[in-house]
């Protein structure tokens, strides 16, 4: 169970938070949801795919892992073995709340940073200092805030890639079924990707517009990013003939 609060100097001037990315702490993620303006150092690394929310036909990109639930495959003795950590791993365990505040009688919501006092990650021995000892932000929160900040702000450049991708009809889902030399067969289902097919289809004038807009540079990154699904195979493989 998630204990999420109002974070604050008085309360939590004690707190630090363990950094260490491992099982241990929450990280046997299959994938992780990063935002357009994530891609450019994600793609690097991982296949990057979306998912579809039926209830309310929104998309998410997702930053893929593993093949099976609770697997990362990007985890190797404690350690996440990769140039990039998508910022929603990063954050954790804190995260942008809303807060209320009445000025001229007007009510308006701020966001604000909380954090899940039940995360593993919050210690009072061992991590990260969240405030100084004279109770000033510490070096480590402050990036925390910059970081969440970013998330929060990224929402209209998300909404628009994601609708303009639906409005050109360029989403089709998509399957993958592997198999693994031991005869295991492991399928990912559920997701979508950019249709290549329909992108090449496009008119001059519809891929100058994405082009003017920066959007095809971000499908192009997603379209690369397929090329990480054959070493996370490979890794995949690596993990079944050691045990």
């Amino acid at each position: 169970m998630a204990n999420h609060v109002l974070l604050n100097n008085i309360d939590h001037q004690d707190l630090k938070i363990i950094t260490e990315k491992s099982e241990l702490y929450g990280n046997n993620k299959m994938y992780s949801a990063i935002y357009p303006f994530e891609f450019k150092h994600a793609q690097a690394d991982y296949p990057i795919f979306f998912y579809k929310d039926q209830s309310t036909n929104v998309y998410t990109a997702l930053a893929l892992f593993g093949f099976e639930d609770k697997e990362n495959l990007y985890l190797e003795e404690n350690k996440w073995n990769a140039s990039y950590i998508p910022l929603m791993i990063e954050r954790e365990p804190f995260l942008i709340g809303k807060q209320t505040v009445v000025e001229n009688g007007e009510s308006t919501e701020n966001p604000v940073i909380h954090i899940d006092l039940d995360s593993p990650r919050v210690s009072k021995d061992q991590g990260e200092e969240i405030f100084l000892s004279h109770g000033g932000n510490s070096e480590y929160i402050n990036k925390i805030s910059t970081t969440l900040k970013a998330l929060h702000d990224s929402k209209e450049s998300t909404d628009l890639f994601f609708n303009t991708l639906s409005e050109l009809d360029l989403i089709e889902p998509f399957n993958l079924d592997i198999q693994l030399q031991d005869g295991s067969n492991h399928r990912l289902a559920g997701f979508h990707t950019i249709n290549e097919e329909k992108l090449t289809g496009l008119s001059g004038e519809q891929l100058e517009k994405l082009n003017k807009s920066g959007l095809l540079m971000l499908i192009y990154m997603v379209i690369a990013s397929q090329s990480n699904i054959g070493g996370l195979i490979q890794k995949k493989q690596d993990k079944v003939q050691a045990k």
